[in-house]
């Protein structure tokens, strides 16, 4: 936001879900720094309150959530073991415990009462946000935010009805901000404000609300009795709110208008926020500013959540806060997979928040860590045996003992050989489920599965005139009755619609194609890993006459190098012509493919493109860089459809000759000796480029798994859309 700009007038025109708790929204995509640069201030003593809410009872109008237990795991492991928090300074509460009595009284027990000028003060809070009417009218719409605790029911009759609810509202946590005597407070909330229960097959961390809702009377004589506590008058009280937070940051999962997802993540459940957030922050080197961070953390977010939820900020109005580092707190440890939580016998227990969400069906049995010392030195390998959710089982491999709290780096990873696509069968497919059912089960590595419990990757559905409506703001809007792909939460898949009236055979059939394509696009992308690999790679994405970088990638605990910031999402118009310049600044000659993925799941081989040649023709020497395409070979443009398009670059130690050789095949039938390479079925190629890489790496590995070695790999992925 510049300076210019009216701070007023942005809150009426963007809306944010810190808009109606007196808080501003500032794009945090402007901001990526601001949680990298180290912070020298001494902090004697590190507080934090964190409430996850998943019980909700049913009778309260309202749906239950799933992840928001999750979300205070995710945190609590964070602070302590990369921020340094003592655990006995951390209190959390879960479910029956976050009351309204007992989340203000711990507020005010361990954080306001407890803390001293310097401390770090942190509050999270992850479960239903709300909206009642606002008294003083701060915001055009007339409403205040809230967070909902499980004892806040909506009164009988409601919407029809108003009345009371026994919500925490906004002003209130204001003053509750305003009575912290540090400014080194830090409120997170994974939470909205957007209404609804379920989209596909997320729930949304939104109660209803509205203009007929107010609050509770126990609601304003609280704010009644911090007025006098803090000597506040009520004109100052609306005076200070509406210019800005009370102290120190604030953080939003999303904008006030988007949904904050709830969300399965291969076997467990939790906010598609909080899981970014706490991971990325585990894999950060801390070796200079983290230029880019919150652009990273708001991309993965959009990805995970389907539902383009975009992460806000703000700070104290004049405090320079945007250069601290979260938490006001430098990172004290290195960064991780994994920390032991346990250790007895040889036997490891393990929380595994520091990887990637996409990445964890490849660390289960047959995956290896290594312990490091706060030196970064190896102390000894484990050996994953089993993994439920982020707890990770284990054995030692060549060390007698780790002790408990020891950080683990991945040294190698377990990609699965049988790789499965699970499909959500929609209920607007109505009686024709049971044939989608059967169908789908036709074509290998396919699986159909009921909404609302594991994740799926994609939906299978009918367009319906709700969906339409719902959906009234994107472009090239199928036909009602035409069937079709959706995301997870309900966005389209370009290019998978068919005509309405179209049979679920016939629609199968048509989607097969598309379908064995994203199964091979989940496939490499279990490879992925930018903060893991020891290889030192950097790529570069820039317009095709090089005045314009759009985007870098590079493997951080390779290069040391974290990517310059960027202004925000990537976004490329179509019809652009693209250069990627990729540079191997080791010590010894690595071997390349790199793949394109559009925004209909369609895959295309962009290097290697000489189909003639023999296996060097993957190999980028040490020291050199590839320009991609080079001078007067081909050109690279954006096309529709638009959307979301992913270029995943692999890098190996190993000659890729077996993928060079299905590829060539390939390239033979369709008469091409060079340039890019359309995939119909890009699986058995993948399969093959598996094989390359996995070639003498050394791990336990077993039939079912492909080991993949950190220091001879690095798989990265830059992502944009195509405007």
């Amino acid at each position: 936001m510049s300076r210019g700009f009216s701070r007023r007038h942005f809150l009426q025109a963007g809306g944010a879900t810190l808009a109606a708790l007196g808080w501003s929204q500032l794009d945090v995509m402007r901001q990526g720094d601001r949680y990298g640069r180290a912070w020298a201030q001494s902090t004697p003593r590190k507080l934090a309150l964190l409430v996850g809410i998943n019980e909700y009872p049913r009778d309260s109008l309202f749906a239950p959530l799933n992840g928001c237990v999750s979300d205070v795991e995710l945190q609590y492991y964070l602070l302590v073991h990369r921020f340094g928090f003592n655990p006995r300074d951390i209190v959390r509460l879960t479910d029956q415990q976050a009351t309204r009595e007992g989340i203000l009284n711990a507020f005010e027990e361990h954080l306001i009462k407890q803390a001293k000028p310097g401390d770090v003060v942190v509050f999270h809070f992850s479960g239903h946000g709300s909206r009642v009417l606002d008294p003083d009218q701060d915001f055009e719409d007339g409403l205040n935010s809230t967070l909902v605790p499980i004892d806040s029911p909506l009164p009988a009759g409601f919407p029809r009805e108003g009345g009371a609810v026994n919500d925490i509202t906004g002003h209130t946590m204001f003053l509750l901000g305003s009575a912290i005597p540090t400014e080194n407070y830090t409120v997170v909330l994974d939470s909205c404000h957007s209404g609804g229960a379920k989209r596909g097959n997320l729930t949304i961390r939104a109660r209803l609300g509205g203009g007929n809702l107010t609050m509770s009377d126990t609601e304003r004589a609280y704010q009644e009795q911090w007025l006098s506590r803090l000597d506040m008058s009520p004109a100052a009280f609306i005076q200070q709110r509406r210019e800005g937070i009370a102290k120190g940051a604030a953080i939003a999962s999303t904008r006030r208008e988007q949904y904050a997802a709830d969300a399965p993540f291969n076997d467990f459940y939790a906010g598609a926020f909080t899981f970014v957030l706490t991971q990325y922050l585990w894999q950060q080197t801390g070796a200079s500013p983290l230029t880019g961070a919150i652009a990273n953390v708001a991309r993965t977010t959009t990805e995970l959540s389907f539902s383009n939820q975009e992460p806000q900020f703000e700070t104290k109005p004049g405090s320079n806060f945007e250069g601290e580092p979260l938490y006001f707190t430098p990172k004290v440890a290195n960064p991780a997979e994994a920390v032991v939580t346990n250790i007895a016998g040889g036997e490891v227990e393990m929380w595994l928040g520091g990887v990637e969400p996409n990445s964890l069906e490849a660390f289960d049995a047959g995956a290896v860590l290594s312990g490091v010392d706060a030196r970064g030195q190896d102390r000894g390998l484990v050996e994953l045996t089993t993994r439920s959710g982020l707890i990770g089982r284990g054995r030692l491999l060549d060390a007698d003992t780790l002790p408990s709290g020891s950080l683990l780096q991945e040294q190698m990873r377990g990609i699965p050989t049988q790789v499965t696509l699970r499909i959500g069968l929609d209920p607007s497919l109505g009686a024709d489920a049971a044939s989608a059912r059967t169908g789908l089960a036709t074509i290998p590595s396919v699986e159909a599965l009921n909404l609302g419990g594991e994740e799926v990757h994609y939906i299978l559905g009918r367009m319906t005139a709700a969906y339409r409506q719902e959906l009234a703001g994107q472009s090239n809007l199928p036909a009602e009755g035409s069937l079709g792909l959706f995301s997870q939460g309900l966005d389209l898949v370009p290019d998978s619609y068919g005509n309405p009236g179209e049979s679920i055979t016939a629609a199968l059939e048509r989607l097969h194609p598309k379908l064995r394509s994203l199964l091979a696009a989940r496939t490499v992308k279990l490879t992925l890993n930018p903060g893991s690999s020891r290889l030192n790679l950097n790529v570069t994405m820039a317009d095709e006459n090089g005045n314009q970088t759009f985007g870098q990638a590079v493997t951080l605990r390779g290069s040391q190098t974290p990517p310059p910031a960027r202004p925000g999402i990537l976004q490329v118009p179509v019809d652009t012509g693209l250069r990627f310049a990729i540079e191997n600044l080791e010590n010894r000659d690595l071997y390349l493919s790199v793949l394109v993925v559009d925004a209909a799941g369609i895959m295309a081989v962009i290097f290697p493109n000489n189909w003639t040649a023999s296996v060097a023709a993957t190999l980028l020497p040490a020291g050199e860089t590839l320009m991609l395409p080079d001078s007067g070979s081909f050109r690279l443009v954006t096309q529709p459809p638009l959307g979301t398009t992913e270029v995943l670059v692999v890098a190996s130690t190993s000659p890729l000759d077996n993928a060079l050789r299905g590829l060539q095949a390939i390239a033979d039938n369709a008469g091409l000796t060079r340039g890019p390479v359309g995939i119909a079925d890009p699986n058995d190629v993948i399969g093959s480029l598996l094989e390359d890489i996995s070639d003498g790496t050394r791990g336990a590995g077993n039939a079912a798994t492909r080991s993949v070695s950190v220091s001879q790999l690095a798989a990265l992925s830059l992502t944009f859309d195509v405007i």
